[in-house]
């Protein structure tokens, strides 16, 4: 049976949640649930309580739910913690290791805060939230010991000020990434979204892969664990649909640098690549305002942390 119809799931398979709360406790395995924010206001409220109520009160398959933030200026904090979920400020988390801003920061700064042997992500702006973006993604870890990394894949209309649209999204994915990988790493092609940011991930993996900070951190996820796990450690679910904010031509043209600065790195890192010339950090983009013309410049530096094994504190909080 090929990878694809043995390791492509629908969210349904995991729908009977008494079920799949008895094989996490026969198993012995605990769920953590991470939100990572940014100015959430506007949905972050509604993501915790169908999570909480659904996922936590009623069926207990997460056993820990927090939220992640990079600094919001917003109510997202007040909201998060008015709601029930654990708040906290990546700052705050290994002051030893000082602060940087980004998406992939939070991520690496949950494996340490968070306790459970399963980390479950979500991203906070998810529109038509529903417990499947958590049960589709932790089932299979539960009912497949041998995988360790689940994504997700969906439709992805898009939100606009006037309504959905019924199509669209995934443009990174299928302009950038898809290339690349059917140019250098032809199995990756068979994960249908390699960039969403809805994954399930075991302890043992997380802690033994770098995160970039930025836009690179799930396409350099991917190449690590293909790496040292092989295909075999992928899954992937099914959700249906994910209704979220579109976002501009420029902002996906930034996003594109930051992925393409980390596979480049990747591909050196994996022998694929010989040495290559210094590459810029620096993002060039052309405005005309009339016949006025500008250049516009955007430094983007894919920085990255080490895997969270190498870190002392984590260490002692995690002994071996």
């Amino acid at each position: 049976m090929s990878w694809l119809k043995r390791n492509t799931f629908h969210h349904s398979d995991f729908s009977d949640l008494a079920a799949l709360c008895e094989a996490k406790q026969e198993a012995g395995i605990t769920v953590s649930l991470c939100i990572p924010t940014l100015n959430e206001e506007k949905t972050i409220g509604k993501e915790i309580v169908i999570f909480k109520s659904e996922l936590m009160d009623r069926f207990p398959l997460i056993d820990e739910f927090a939220v992640i933030d990079s600094g919001s200026t917003d109510a997202t904090g007040e909201i998060v913690q008015s709601y029930g979920a654990d708040f906290y400020y990546s700052g705050d988390i290994l002051p030893s290791e000082g602060f940087k801003r980004g998406k992939g920061e939070n991520l690496w700064k949950a494996i340490y805060q968070l306790k459970s042997d399963i980390i479950c992500y979500v991203d906070a702006d998810i529109a038509n939230i529903h417990p499947r973006f958590v049960y589709g993604l932790v089932g299979p870890l539960l009912r497949h010991p041998e995988m360790h990394y689940v994504k997700a894949f969906y439709e992805r209309p898009m939100a606009f000020s006037e309504g959905i649209r019924a199509t669209g999204g995934g443009r990174v994915t299928e302009i950038l990434v898809r290339p690349l990988f059917s140019l250098f790493y032809p199995e990756l092609t068979q994960l249908f979204q390699p960039l969403s940011g809805e994954y399930a991930v075991r302890r043992e993996v997380l802690e033994r892969i770098p995160f970039p900070i930025g836009y690179g951190v799930e396409t350099s996820h991917l190449l690590d664990v293909y790496l040292q796990w092989g295909m075999g450690a992928f899954g992937q679910t099914d959700l249906d649909q994910r209704v979220h904010r579109n976002q501009s031509t420029a902002a996906l043209g930034k996003m594109s640098f930051g992925i393409l600065q980390s596979f480049l790195h990747r591909l050196q890192k994996h022998g694929k690549a010989s040495a290559m010339a210094d590459i810029s950090n620096t993002y060039r983009a052309l405005q005309a305002n009339g016949s006025e013309y500008e250049e516009i410049t955007t430094e983007i530096i894919e920085e990255e942390r080490p895997p969270m094994i190498e870190i002392k504190e984590y260490l002692e909080r995690f002994p071996r």
